[in-house]
């Protein structure tokens, strides 16, 4: 008999992951924490930011996404808990058996989450740009002080919004490129808010300024974030996309190393 390859097998593999990933509470509630912390932080974050006089330098729409700080945390753990449960409880050896072909195993895993993600951090993002619509202005973010109402028809807000959804998929995916190299649920959320949080206070002590901004070009949430950035781009360590670039890079090899783990080990 044949053995079933190529789309048909991604498309057997994209059913079934869609079936657990649906079909599991948790990762209704962290899509649902995502958008309501994001939400949250950025509303509270806009009510209670102010601009004085005109010129104040307060970049709007980064403060109006200040949220995504947090909500990077449910995006990690929903990376991690997409492969991280079976691993846990030895369903895997069940999946690989059903779905012999272990990289369409990750993509179909990839592409779900990717697809689950970019809803709730399209959600979370329009959502806090809405509060921030609505807040910053009796703040003295008007159009006498340089600031305009927030809109997506602004190329640099929508760069910055755009470019905040994409970190969100993918820190996601970082989450889960970890959990598939270390099949520890655990070890992989550790490891990348490790990366994300600790990387930069170890960089916030480096005593040279220069070395400072060279890691800072490497770091993931830095680099990733300054895609936020719509006021003195040029100031930056590393320019917005090119920053966001950064962390695909990461993203990238966390699934690579994953996928390469996954078929050199048994389940």
């Amino acid at each position: 008999m044949r053995r079933t390859s190529g789309p048909p097998l991604l498309r057997r593999a994209l059913a079934a992951e869609w079936t657990k990933f649906r079909t599991d509470a948790t990762h209704a509630r962290l899509l649902l924490g995502l958008v309501l912390l994001t939400v949250a932080v950025g509303a509270a974050t806009a009510a209670t930011t102010a601009c004085p006089a005109p010129g104040c330098g307060v970049d709007a729409p980064r403060t109006a996404l200040t949220g995504v700080l947090v909500g990077q945390v449910a995006a990690v753990v929903l990376g991690v808990l997409a492969a991280g449960n079976e691993y846990h409880t030895g369903m895997i050896r069940t999946t690989l058996a059903a779905l012999p072909s272990r990289s369409a195993v990750l993509a179909a895993k990839a592409l779900v989450l990717s697809a689950a993600v970019l809803v709730a951090g399209a959600l979370a993002v329009a959502g806090s740009l809405l509060a921030a619509r609505l807040l910053l202005p009796g703040n003295g973010f008007t159009p006498a002080h340089g600031y305009p109402a927030l809109s997506l028809a602004d190329g640099p807000t929508l760069r910055a919004a755009t470019g905040s959804v994409l970190y969100l998929l993918l820190v996601a995916l970082l989450g889960l490129g970890a959990v598939t190299a270390t099949r520890s649920s655990a070890a992989a959320t550790g490891a990348v808010l490790g990366l994300l949080f600790v990387f930069p206070a170890v960089i916030a002590v480096v005593g040279d300024p220069d070395w400072q901004r060279r890691l800072q070009q490497f770091a993931p949430m830095p680099a990733g974030l300054a895609v936020q950035a719509t006021l003195d781009t040029a100031r930056l360590p590393v320019a917005p996309w090119p920053g966001l670039g950064v962390l695909a890079l990461w993203t990238a090899a966390a699934l690579a190393l994953g996928r390469t783990v996954l078929h050199a080990r048994d389940a």
